[in-house]
């Protein structure tokens, strides 16, 4: 939550998930539901104050990483979990090169010497098909395309072999045929890493590419899960289903794409029940209460009082 002039902000309430060894999840939403400070809680880099995780607990192999000290936590930032913003001209240190900036976070958390890790570095730069990598690693982010750029921040993330990946909008502020690019890499390096992925972001058709399993986010809590295929053959809360309908489709027929009415709420005024209410077009008199995360069939979960007869 975070503490702020005009009252207390639960930006993320109650979410809870899990991603096994290997596996893609996507989480979705738009943009205010919570997703990104979702990702920043589980590296723990919520500023304090104004934020603060004030329970639950965050599991790494077991291990809940809530309650490591911070020194033992730097430890695991990089090494076990790391973090591929989306906009990686704000990432990048623009006074060094994109290579040092590889080779620093080797030889941060690997403890190699600085000729090993710049080996492991250009090694890295390859990995991610950065073309002559040798050369480039000299180049500073500015001569850098924005494709490039983001390349070389997930050579940094990916440098010293992360159990966990969490990409946080890794291809919005590129073109269509860069973000093909990216997926496409990504994909290609969570299957030879064995990595698991926590996909952050806006677009369903994104996440349809490289995960398995998608989280939808609305107001700060988890409305709907579901593997890919279930969401897309039949999405069990409105909320999906209107993420679905705003997605333009291919055919022989032109379709005005839908949209949600209304806007996402204010987190300090949020509506009685059921955080979509005021938005939904199946709203009911028992939207009125907050509903549960119903458990339905086929590893299923949604929060919508239409699927209470459903659970199982």
């Amino acid at each position: 939550m975070f503490y702020t002039d005009a009252g207390v902000v639960r930006a993320v309430d109650g979410v809870s998930f899990s991603i096994g060894r290997g596996e893609a999840v996507g989480l979705v939403g738009e943009s205010g539901c919570g997703k990104s400070v979702t990702a920043l809680s589980i590296m723990r880099l919520i500023s304090d104050p104004p934020g603060e995780i004030t329970g639950g607990s965050i599991l790494l192999e077991g291990r809940d990483i809530l309650a490591l000290p911070e020194r033992a936590m730097r430890k695991v930032r990089g090494n076990d979990i790391s973090i591929v913003f989306q906009e990686p001209l704000t990432s990048l240190n623009p006074v060094f090169t994109c290579g040092e900036q590889v080779r620093e976070a080797i030889g941060l958390h690997q403890r190699l010497g600085r000729r090993e890790s710049k080996v492991r570095a250009i090694e890295m730069l390859r990995l991610v098909r950065i073309p002559d990598p040798e050369k480039r690693y000299g180049d500073y982010p500015h001569q850098m395309s924005g494709g490039m750029r983001q390349r070389v921040m997930i050579a940094m993330a990916l440098s010293c072999q992360p159990k966990l990946l969490i990409a946080d909008e890794p291809s919005t502020a590129l073109d269509v045929s860069v973000q093909a690019q990216i997926i496409e890499l990504l994909l290609e390096l969570r299957e030879r890493m064995n990595m698991a992925v926590l996909l952050i972001t806006h677009d369903l058709a994104v996440v349809a590419q490289m995960a398995s399993r998608v989280i939808v986010m609305y107001a700060g809590v988890i409305v709907e899960e579901a593997p890919i295929a279930a969401i897309f053959d039949g999405p069990m809360h409105p909320y999906t289903a209107g993420l679905l309908g705003s997605l333009p489709k291919i055919n022989h027929h032109v379709e005005r794409l839908t949209m949600i009415p209304g806007t996402v709420p204010d987190p300090l005024r949020l509506p009685a029940g059921c955080r979509f209410s005021d938005r939904c077009p199946e709203r009911f008199d028992r939207c009125g209460e907050e509903p549960p995360m119903f458990p339905l069939e086929g590893n299923r979960r949604v929060r919508c009082w239409l699927r209470e007869g459903e659970r199982v």
